[in-house]
């Protein structure tokens, strides 16, 4: 697949030293068998521009804002429905663009494989901040 093929070549050498070792302790690596697993895979994609009728482009604003609320909204609902999904940004993406056939305004921007939960998942346990030190309420 051809998202295999990227993550392959971001480890061996688009990533960083540093990158790879901030990984570790996730067990991540280039291998993402889930995407061949789930049954459905959902490609995200954002516009951040549109052409008018003479063929002129128009910058489209808050476009990563929006899609990714809308992004939200969409995992919220595939987890209520009983499924699960997590988020997988290969980068770089512009290869979802050329083998799905995208018009030029369209940048793939998440890809969600979607389906049952498996016997066995394995989710690193990690450390979110208290929420004391993320907001304060007056």
């Amino acid at each position: 697949m051809a998202a295999e093929e990227e993550e392959k070549r971001s480890y061996e050498e688009r990533m960083s030293e540093e990158w790879l070792e901030d990984l570790k302790h996730l067990g991540t690596d280039a291998n993402k068998d889930f995407l061949e697993i789930a049954p459905y895979l959902i490609v995200v994609f954002k516009r951040p521009f549109e052409y008018d009728k003479n063929g002129a482009k128009h910058q489209n604003y808050y476009v990563n804002e929006s899609v990714g609320l809308a992004c939200g909204t969409l995992i919220s609902a595939i987890h209520n429905a009983g499924l699960v999904t997590l988020t997988h940004t290969p980068s770089p993406m512009r290869f979802l663009e050329k083998i799905l056939n995208r018009p030029d305004n369209e940048r793939a921007f998440l890809l969600l494989p979607v389906g049952y939960n498996a016997e066995k998942t394995y989710v690193p346990n990690i450390k979110r901040k208290p929420l004391n030190e993320i907001m304060k309420l007056y």
